[in-house]
């Protein structure tokens, strides 16, 4: 079941960001999101863009969201683009239905583009941005560091 996210699932939705913070590159950051953290997060985001849930038997199992792209006025109707799932739940079809409605109430909000970043190597993100109609617009070399290796990240832009 996809539902907009709540404060109340800033637990759940830390856990399973967390995972990808500790484990793997797609995301720069590299501290652990503490729950209140995530909290404000959805707040400040959702205020704004959509964040979505995806619900199993009462679970939040993924979340799909949109943020700013950049902050100057003219970029307003373009927005960045994320999913994450919970590991056992890749792979199955729920990132393609959930980010899929993400981008149908992005359109529906008037937004005109969404772009999504991709850190090198992770063809599922890849597969799953051009099966929603993603091109890929650029790719950057060594632009992060994690895990003391340097880390390309791509660009997938949809416009709508």
């Amino acid at each position: 079941m996809i539902r907009t996210c709540a404060a109340t699932d800033a637990t759940p939705i830390a856990e399973i960001y967390n995972h990808y913070v500790r484990e793997t590159v797609v995301t720069f950051e590299e501290t652990p999101v503490s729950v209140d953290e995530m909290a404000r997060r959805i707040e400040d985001i959702g205020a704004r863009f959509p964040w979505l849930v995806w619900e199993d038997g009462g679970a939040v199992v993924g979340y799909a969201y949109a943020s700013a792209w950049k902050s100057r006025s003219a970029y307003r109707f373009s927005v960045e683009s994320t999913i994450y799932l919970t590991a056992s739940y890749q792979g199955g079809g729920i990132g393609t239905k959930l980010y899929g409605a993400l981008l149908a109430e992005l359109k529906t909000r008037g937004f005109h583009t969404a772009v999504g970043g991709i850190a090198f190597p992770n063809p599922a993100s890849i597969a799953l941005h051009e099966k929603l109609g993603f091109t890929k617009i650029a790719q950057f070399a060594e632009v992060g560091r994690k895990f003391d290796r340097w880390v390309d990240v791509g660009y997938w832009q949809a416009v709508f």
